[in-house]
């Protein structure tokens, strides 16, 4: 059985396309080898810059022979229909079987196939893949008509057999004939050279100077680079994505370590790392006593007589004009903050469009500001600090720095605020706000942080909900499933009781207030006042939406919460939205409970009580719940509950009444009903009072109580009695259990 090697040779791939593209090849061909009859053993793809290479061991030398057996036409069918037969099956007339079937004689082919070579198979297929290769880009050179990365030069495709013996596949791509040579690295290589085998093949590239492994230079890269940092008593800073990167840029990385200019030292670190990793792929190294980066590390692709002291020379030179650059933005942005403050370095953001239909950046930070003032007593937040927060925790993006280096918001908002002499908890917020960014990044935690990060990702929400721009099925343009899931993870991972409902009403309102002006401002509509007809033809006073007005052009602190207030009056205007972006965020909330293991009945159980826009109250309730299910109790009170619920909803469709009130004790007339009655008695203030102190584990604990005397009673009682009293006394009975079971959660939508 034959191995066989394939390498594809071209000029430099982009490093962020190889692993992919080794990937693709190893799919493509052994599907379509597998496709064809063939089998093998194992398959391994590699990627240099300027090679894709792949190894299948193990394979078959020829497909096998393959007979079908295809039924055709009656004999006496008309003569297109057999003509087509024959043209399907590749055969003449006298080559058909003809049998006797109940409906008469049927003409019957038998279609051999005979196997063929592997060279042959692998040839066509091999032709096909990179003539249809799945480029991210792709370009045509020449005169040819073939379309690679780059222009590819040679193609080694050879199968060698179990005694050693080489074939070289016969195939040609646009003029580009498969050989069995190939040749090393690009200067310090010694031309091309044959190969028999994989391994001959590795090793010989590695006498060329080429690693053919992406992974085995990584390696070499991180360990060379922490060993000359350590030799300095630095550390590397490590970045695999970095590492990633420089490994496809390199067939044989030799590593150099530079200086950095005292000049530049004073640099924040981050902004060093950023500088030196997005205009020169330079691992930066850190001096762990201060803090600083000092040095870094460069990889080069060639050996040098002067051990790369004139690559780092160069490098250097470089390097210090890049920092030149980052240095001017620091030093300018210092004296902007210094002369006019945070606030003052933001002031432009009012001339930047956040969305035409939104606002500018400057309104939106506004909305953000008062929404943190009302939050911020729900999270354990000063309201002054987390509204001053939220005016200055974007002014970054107006700074010289941001705009070079769009990844450092945030992060230099807090430097910014540091040397405004802003107090620490705004500093943070500034950079904190905008966490967390995906499910691997952290929360925040610090009040005034939360706060305004809250604010931030519910006024993303409510304003696409106000001009209608949800997400649908896999587009979410403005990532707003991942606002809602920081929103989750906000009051989640801080255990804040924050009721969602009046946030996103009062959000709402404000979204609309400004949307509204900014309609009246481009003449679509006459007046503000219009948003007071539109009010009004809800129900709601013009008087009323005055008071909120005020209320929300006010800094003062609102005098009570949400409960109550014209907010929430004027809230109640746009059900449909707030309804809707609370189920979504709900569907957000399933799925991330979903990861914990809590099913999503469980979920839907606790949906269905009051207080649902309160995330932590709610999770806390399935989570007791979830554990409740899980036990014998709980699986058993379950099902009592449900067999309880459907004879009673069962009784109550056929009398059209309603049992939910007056079951006595008196009328029973077993010992398992009088212990019922004594169950539940003893059940409700329990379970009552456990609700009350939100704690649910309790509450399920004294449901758990229920348990026997329920099983007890279905298994001794007959609740459709002939006498109508004990009936009517037994489903009331029913009733009782349905009340204080629902008092926890909705077991009606537990499934099972």
């Amino acid at each position: 059985m034959p191995d066989l090697l394939i390498e594809l040779f071209s000029e430099e791939i982009p490093a962020r396309m190889q692993s992919k593209a080794a990937e693709d090849l190893r799919a493509r061909l052994t599907e379509a080898l597998v496709e064809a009859g063939l089998t093998y053993a194992g398959a391994a793809a590699f990627s240099t810059p300027r090679r894709l290479a792949l190894t299948v061991q193990g394979l078959t030398g020829q497909s096998p022979t393959t007979r079908e057996e295809r039924k055709g036409p009656r004999v006496d069918a008309p003569e297109q229909a057999i003509e087509g037969f024959l043209r399907g099956a590749g055969l003449s007339r006298d080559q058909l079987e003809i049998r006797d079937e109940k409906k008469g004689q049927v003409y019957f082919a038998t279609i051999t196939k005979p196997g063929r070579p592997a060279a042959d198979i692998v040839a066509e297929e091999l032709d096909k893949i990179i003539r249809n290769f799945p480029w991210p880009k792709s370009m045509r050179w020449g005169a040819g008509s073939l379309r690679w990365v780059r222009p590819l030069h040679s193609i080694l495709c050879i199968l060698t057999d179990e005694a050693g013996e080489v074939t070289v596949v016969d195939l040609d791509v646009d003029g580009i004939r498969a050989g069995n040579t190939t040749e090393g690295h690009r200067f310090m290589g010694a031309g091309r050279f044959a190969v028999t085998s994989f391994d001959d093949y590795r090793a010989k590239l590695r006498r060329a100077h080429v690693i053919l492994e992406a992974e085995e230079r990584a390696q070499h890269i991180w360990q060379e680079a922490s060993n000359q940092a350590f030799a300095s008593g630095l550390e590397l800073v490590e970045d695999r994505g970095l590492l990633a990167e420089v490994a496809g840029l390199v067939e044989w990385p030799v590593v150099l370590m530079g200086r950095i200019d005292d000049a530049f030292l004073g640099l924040p670190p981050e902004v060093l790392q950023t500088s030196m990793k997005e205009h020169q792929k330079f691992f930066s190294v850190r001096n762990p006593k201060t803090g600083r980066i000092e040095r870094f590390v460069t990889v080069a692709n060639v050996e040098t007589a002067d051990q790369g002291a004139t690559i780092l020379a160069g490098n250097q030179k470089v390097l210090a004009a890049r920092l030149s650059d980052a240095k001017f933005f620091w030093e300018n942005d210092l004296r902007t903050v210094q002369a006019e403050g945070l606030e003052g370095m933001g002031a432009g953001l009012a001339h930047v469009t956040f969305h035409n239909k939104l606002g500018s950046q400057a309104e939106r930070i506004a909305r953000i500001a008062a929404l943190a003032r009302d939050i911020a007593p729900l999270v354990g937040a000063d309201a002054d600090l987390a509204e001053q927060a939220a005016k200055v925790a974007k002014a970054d993006l107006q700074s010289a720095m941001v705009g070079e280096f769009p990844e450092l918001q945030g992060l230099m908002g807090r430097y910014y605020a540091q040397a405004a002499g802003l107090d620490p908890a705004v500093a943070a917020a500034c950079q904190e706000h905008y966490s967390p960014l995906g499910p691997g990044d952290a929360v925040p935690s610090a009040p005034v942080s939360v706060a305004v990060a809250l604010a931030d990702k519910i006024d993303t929400l409510t304003g696409f909900w106000a001009i209608d721009e949800k997400p649908t099925g896999s587009k979410d343009p403005y990532a707003l499933r991942r606002a809602a899931l920081g929103v989750i993870r906000l009051a989640l991972g801080n255990g804040v009781r924050v009721p969602l409902a009046g946030s996103i009403d009062a959000q709402l309102l404000r979204q609309k207030i400004n949307l509204y002006g900014h309609k009246a401002e481009k003449g679509e509509i006459d007046t503000l006042e219009e948003v007071l007809d539109e009010v009004a033809q809800h129900g709601v006073f013009g008087a009323a939406f005055h008071a909120v007005l005020d209320r929300l052009q006010s800094n003062g602190q609102p005098k009570d919460q949400w409960a109550g207030t014209l907010v929430a009056q004027v809230g109640a205007t746009l059900p449909e939205f707030s309804a809707d972006l609370l189920a979504f965020l709900h569907d957000r909330l399933k799925v991330h409970l979903r990861d914990e293991g809590l099913r999503h009945d469980v979920i839907d159980a606790c949906l269905a009580m009051p207080g649902n826009d309160d995330l932590t109250l709610l999770v806390h309730r399935a989570r007791a719940l979830g554990d409740f299910l899980k036990t014998d109790d709980g699986e058993n009170l379950l099902q009592g509950f449900k067999r309880a619920n459907n004879i009673l909803t069962q009784a109550e469709e056929k009398d059209g009444v309603e049992y939910s009130y007056g079951a006595d004790v008196k009328f029973a007339e077993t010992d398992e009903e009088r212990a019922l009655f004594a169950a539940l008695e003893a059940a409700e203030p329990a379970i009552a009072s456990a609700l009350k102190a939100e704690d649910f584990a309790r509450a399920m604990a004294a449901m758990a109580a229920l348990r026997a005397p329920i099983d007890a009673f279905f298994t001794a009682v007959q609740v459709n009695a002939e006498s109508p009293v004990i009936r009517r006394n037994r489903l009331n009975l029913l009733s009782s259990i349905r009340h204080i079971c629902l008092q926890a959660a909705d077991l009606t939508r537990i499934e099972g």
